[in-house]
């Protein structure tokens, strides 16, 4: 019987790769085996990437509404603390929208709390 290798498909996962390697230097690029390496290493650090991502924009929140609170004299724990008190659910991505680009609705906000 002689001898069947699927060419097609082989060929075809070789091409994915260096597809999605294009772009990159030297030998990362063109020779398959280092490509791939490259490539798995990529991937695994845009995973994380996203979750970091999260937490970057969280902190850069929370950074903003602190400014904007401790300039009406609280702080963010207290701003955040009587917001729940009070049963306002307002998210810190919402929040520090409204900080930075409607510091009176912002500013009113902060006196319904207080």
């Amino acid at each position: 019987m002689p001898r069947s290798v699927n060419s097609v498909a082989s060929r075809a996962r070789r091409k994915r790769i260096l597809k999605a390697a294009k772009g990159f230097y030297g030998k990362r690029k063109n020779v398959y085996t280092v490509a791939k390496n490259v490539q798995e290493k990529g991937m695994t650090y845009a995973y994380v990437g996203r979750k970091l991502k999260k937490r970057e924009y969280r902190a850069l929140w929370i950074s903003r509404i602190n400014a904007a609170v401790r300039e009406e004299g609280l702080t963010y724990s207290e701003f955040i603390n009587k917001l729940r008190t009070k049963g306002i659910d307002l998210n810190r991505k919402v929040l520090a929208d409204i900080a930075m680009n409607e510091p009176e609705s912002f500013k009113s906000l902060i006196a319904s709390v207080k």
